[in-house]
Order: structure tokens, then C-alpha cells, then sequence
């Protein structure tokens, strides 16, 4: 496996002094933004797209730093009620594969989306239960009238180009745990995959260890975010694991992001390394920094130091005691 780092944290910093700090840092891959919530600050598609000379000399300057780029992202809502805002993310979306085939990119990361409530809504309605029944019948339209047919295209398209979709597990879209992963997949077939990121994980309430099984037992992952969340137990049991306070109110959230071994202890990140190993996923722990409570080179500091003890770089032997 590679350690890698999404570079959005940098973006102040130029495409080449980035590329510098990743191997100051000791980074193996990048993960780039092409806009959308990431931004596109170190690869912009409006710039490099059929841009020959350009994208040769964008490969030259990662790999002459012996650099990588594992992925790229354009995290948006395509399927947002807001068609100006669902055309943009679309836009970003499908530029992003295009350019992912011309860097030789083999993955690109987004969000499923999600839909309003119907044909004329005007923001994202995300259902969390079953009752009243009138939640069902949203629930049923978004997929079966928005989700599956976009996606079913959308992922066609990105085949089409040599590119896999890996969708981030995330709550407020449509896909946010393995099942609705598992979901659309079924439909749009298994060229979608995860993005699979714990800190959006652990605080639903699901073993990460027992995901990445469940995904790795249909070959559903295709990248990896290296994000951890801390669980605040004392305003879990007052008000559980729903919270909408802003993530500055630490002291009053039932959970935080928090750098790599700062909300689960190393058992847990090494426990997660040797699974992901175990289900065959072999390609980058893709560290994405979200620690208010850390600066930006102190806090990846603590995950690299953290996830180098936990990687395994050799080829695994064969079992010469059994």
C-alpha cells in the first residue's frame, strides 16, 4: 500500500511547491481536486483538458518527484433539485473523467448526490426513516426516478473512458453506508465502487472493520480515505449520533473529525490497514485532514507518523508455518 494525501489543505500553495511539501511530508500519492467542494486549485480541467503539452508536463512534474496521483475528486451534487447547481457539479463531473483518461488516472471520487422531494424542489432532502410513509414514497421516487437512471449513464460513461466511480460513503446523499453502495451498484453495475472513507462511517455506528469486509468481498473498493472521527459519549447518550451543531462546537458534538489515531486508537487504524489487506485492496490510504484542533502540518504530521508504523510494503509470504 501507498500513503497518500488529498491536497486540498495545500491550496494556497502553487502546483510545484506542493508537489515539494508532499515529498517533505514523505507522501507517496496525491489525491487532486477538480472542483466542485474540493476547489481545483492544483488541477483545474478548464486548464489541462486536451491540453497535450500541458498534461505531459503536469505527469512529469509528479512523477519526476517519484509522486503518484491515486485519484481524482470532484465531490459534488449532480442530482441536486437546483438544476444551475446540478449542472455545474455534472459538468465538473464528466470533465474530471476525461482528464482522469488523459493523466491516466484509473479512479475518480464524487458523492452519489441526492435528490429533493420532488420534481419541483427546491433543496436536497435526505430521508432517514420509514414513518410517516410519505418518507418511503420520497424515497422510492429518488431512486428509482433520479439515482438509478443517472448513475446507470453516468457510470456507463466513465467505462467507457477506462475510469472507476467511487462514491464516498456519506450522510446527507443518497449513498452513506455499504447497503445503499451495495444498492446502487446492483443497478448501475460494478464500475461503481467506494471511496471508503471510516471517519463518515464511525459515527453512524458502523464497524469499519465489518464494512470494508462487506465491500471487500465484492471487489466494491476502489480508493481509500484516511480520515478518523472521535465519538463524544457523554453527548451521544444525551442526544445520540445526530448533530447539525457546526463542527467549531466540538465541546458540544456528539462527534468530531479528527486527525488518524486522535479519535480511534492505532489498534483500530491497524486493525482497518490488515482487513483492507485481507479483501485484496492493495493501492493508497488517502489521508484527508479535517482537525480543527491541529494545524494543517502538525496534524497530518501525527497521521503519517501513525499510518507508516501501520502500512505493510512487502508482498505477503506464503505460509511457510502451516
Amino acid at each position: 500500500m501507498k500513503l497518500g494525501l488529498f491536497t486540498v489543505p495545500y491550496q494556497g500553495l502553487s502546483f510545484d511547491a506542493m508537489l515539494d511539501k508532499m515529498c517533505e511530508l514523505g507522501i507517496e500519492a496525491i489525491e487532486l481536486g477538480t472542483g466542485n467542494y474540493p476547489g481545483n486549485h492544483h488541477c483545474n480541467p478548464d486548464v489541462l483538458l486536451d491540453e497535450q503539452e500541458k498534461i505531459k508536463a503536469f505527469k512529469k512534474a509528479v512523477e519526476s518527484r517519484g509522486l503518484m496521483v491515486s485519484a481524482l475528486s470532484c465531490h459534488g451534487n449532480p442530482l441536486h433539485p437546483d438544476q444551475t447547481i446540478a449542472q455545474k457539479a455534472h459538468d465538473v463531473w464528466r470533465k474530471t473523467v476525461l482528464l482522469a483518461e488523459q493523466l491516466e488516472v484509473p479512479v475518480v471520487n464524487t458523492f452519489s448526490g441526492c435528490p429533493g422531494d420532488h420534481p419541483g424542489a427546491k433543496y436536497p432532502n435526505w430521508v432517514t426513516c420509514a414513518w410517516p410513509p410519505d418518507f418511503l414514497e420520497i424515497l422510492n421516487w429518488q431512486w428509482n426516478e433520479q439515482v438509478i437512471p443517472y448513475w446507470k449513464e453516468e457510470a456507463q460513461f466513465a467505462k467507457e473512458h477506462g475510469i472507476k466511480v467511487a462514491f464516498e460513503m456519506h450522510p446527507g446523499f443518497v449513498v452513506y453506508n455499504p447497503e445503499t453502495l451495495l444498492k446502487i451498484r446492483e443497478h448501475a453495475g460494478n464500475n461503481i465502487g467506494a471511496n471508503f472513507d471510516p471517519s463518515h462511517i464511525i459515527w453512524q455506528g458502523i464497524d469499519p472493520v465489518e464494512a470494508i469486509k462487506t465491500l471487500g468481498r465484492e471487489k466494491a473498493i476502489f480508493h481509500f480515505h484516511a480520515k478518523d472521527t472521535y465519538l463524544d459519549d457523554s453527548n451521544i447518550r444525551k442526544n445520540g449520533v445526530l448533530d447539525t451543531k457546526h463542527y467549531s462546537e466540538i465541546v458540544n458534538r456528539s462527534w468530531s473529525f479528527r486527525s488518524v489515531g486522535y479519535g480511534q486508537e492505532e489498534k483500530v487504524w491497524k486493525d482497518i490497514v490488515s482487513i483492507l489487506r485481507a479483501v485484496g485492496y492493495d493501492y493508497v490510504l488517502s489521508i484527508e485532514h479535517e482537525d480543527m484542533l491541529a494545524s494543517i502540518d502538525e496534524g497530518l504530521g501525527k497521521a503519517i507518523t501513525l499510518l507508516k508504523g501501520s502500512l505493510f510494503k512487502e508482498k505477503n509470504v506464503d505460509m511457510w508455518w502451516a
